[in-house]
């Protein structure tokens, strides 16, 4: 039975921040998750948006989390070597209904200390984003709305966290807590049973079942399904910066906003499910997103999809960012209602959580070695050609290009499966270079990518998975290869 200071369960944005926090004080911190990667559910397929907060319900949890969150981006990426943005947001207002509703929104930012929020004539939304439907009457300008790659974002949480100490265990699917009287003092997983001061449940979409071991479950999860579309680069109808639509009680709406590598994303629908597996999309609610953008920019190009996905958001009820710990529950620690705007907050919730440990008498006592420096992976579409020739002289694999359309070459993919958190299915790859993400959707190069994989795997090219166990690509083999 293996011991730790603090066991995170799930390694998602939160638990991978929580990770990354706790690895800056004297402790011994293990994180771990049911999938075969890090990402969680949530984190790997959302709107990609960092958000100020403007229009967070006043007052509540998830308002200071989020405004305190957003400044700490531009140090936070430099450090982590992610990619980001402040492109800043428009909301722009079509009729007197929306336009009535405007001071409100206004009031509602400073209420949050979102004070940078301004009014714009629907002139100037016009000159700022000329493919605007000309209806417009007036918005408000946001600046400080941001863009991320959230792909990266998350795996540089986590091998930072790794790279301070911090152990991240993959496919260890909680089973049950460990209780000792008026105590929870360990997890029970399929890779084994582990003892801890503190259980800190991040888990998500899945928090309400930890919840329950803990006889912790005051409260409902139920997924609520978000559908996008991603459109090609070269798409003639683009806007520069994020155009929300009027926020309603139930959702922020279907927006339309540029992503950090140059596509354009359209979406969410906000549908409420029973089932936390079902990332279909359907023909209705695409329809409906086309249908919404198509208000806000009317030229939008539909055909110029490259793709669709779903992602699920934990939809609390009762609703509202939750932190928890117990006068009667020793040892551990409940964080749920994390939802759309869990990526932003997530660096913040780990500040939040290292300080309230503190509080209930964990030790807290910083590292004098703490790096808070990681280094990714260095793109070679990102090098000048007298930097890429220098590395293909190093190592000729940088020089064989794998995926045409992100101009990912070998030697990137390599370094991705021999990172500090090993890329070891095809949409680990994916997520960290983008091989597969490009118009053609990993058509030319999915099989390149399983035959690397193979390789450095030390693997059968049947044995490489998409994503989770039992997501073969390859089912058997078709031909023998000849012996020359």
């Amino acid at each position: 039975m293996k011991r730790t200071s603090v066991l995170i369960i799930g390694a998602g944005a939160v638990g991978c921040a929580i990770a990354r926090e706790l690895s800056k004080y004297d402790l011994e911190v293990t994180f771990l998750d049911k999938n075969t990667d890090v990402g969680g559910d949530a984190s790997k397929s959302n709107s990609s948006i960092i958000h100020t907060g403007y229009d967070a319900s006043p007052g509540t949890l998830e308002s200071r989390l989020v405004v305190a969150a957003n400044p700490m981006y531009d140090r936070l990426c430099k450090s982590l070597d992610v990619p980001f943005q402040r492109i800043g947001a428009i909301l722009p207002a079509f009729n007197e209904e929306q336009f009535e509703q405007l001071p409100f929104i206004k009031e509602k930012a400073f209420q949050n200390g979102v004070y940078d929020v301004e009014y714009r004539s629907g002139e100037d939304l016009l000159n700022m984003e000329p493919m605007l439907n000309p209806r417009v009457m007036g918005g408000l300008f946001i600046p400080r709305e941001s863009i991320i790659d959230p792909f990266v974002y998350v795996v540089a949480l986590a091998e930072n966290a790794v790279q301070n100490g911090a152990k991240l265990i993959l496919e260890a699917k909680v089973l049950d807590l460990i209780r000792e009287g008026d105590a929870i003092v360990g997890v029970k997983t399929t890779k084994g049973e582990f003892l801890a001061n503190w259980i800190i449940n991040a888990s998500g979409l899945y928090c309400e079942e930890i919840a329950r071991m803990a006889g912790k479950a005051d409260y409902k999860v139920n997924p609520r399904r978000g559908q996008f579309y991603i459109l090609d680069r070269d798409t003639p109808c683009k806007v520069k910066r994020i155009v929300l639509p009027i926020p309603t009680k139930r959702t922020k709406g279907k927006l339309i906003s540029p992503m950090i590598h140059g596509n354009l994303l359209l979406g969410p629908t906000a549908e409420d499910l029973s089932d936390k597996t079902n990332h279909d999309t359907s023909t209705e609610g695409l329809a409906s997103v086309a249908a919404d953008v198509r208000r806000l920019v009317p030229d939008i190009r539909i055909g110029d999809t490259i793709t669709q996905f779903s992602g699920l958001r934990p939809n609390r009820v009762p609703a509202g960012f939750n932190i928890d710990v117990y006068d009667d529950l020793a040892g551990y620690l409940n964080i749920s209602g994390v939802r759309s705007t869990g990526l932003t907050a997530s660096i913040a919730i780990g500040k939040y959580v290292a300080h309230t440990l503190g509080q209930v008498g964990l030790e807290m006592r910083l590292r004098d070695d703490f790096n808070p420096v990681r280094k990714g992976i260095q793109r070679m579409v990102d090098l000048s050609p007298g930097q890429r020739a220098r590395k293909i002289t190093e190592d000729p694999s940088y020089g064989r290009i794998i995926c045409r359309c992100e101009s990912v070459t070998e030697g990137e993919i390599i370094e991705a499966i021999r990172s500090p958190i090993p890329a070891r299915s095809i949409d680990a790859i994916k997520r960290r270079l983008r091989a597969g993400m490009g118009r053609c959707q990993g058509g030319f190069c999915g099989p390149k990518v399983i035959q690397i994989l193979a390789r450095e795997l030390g693997l059968t090219d049947d044995a490489v998975i998409k994503s989770d166990p039992g997501s073969n690509p390859v089912v058997r083999a078709t031909r023998k290869e000849v012996s020359q």
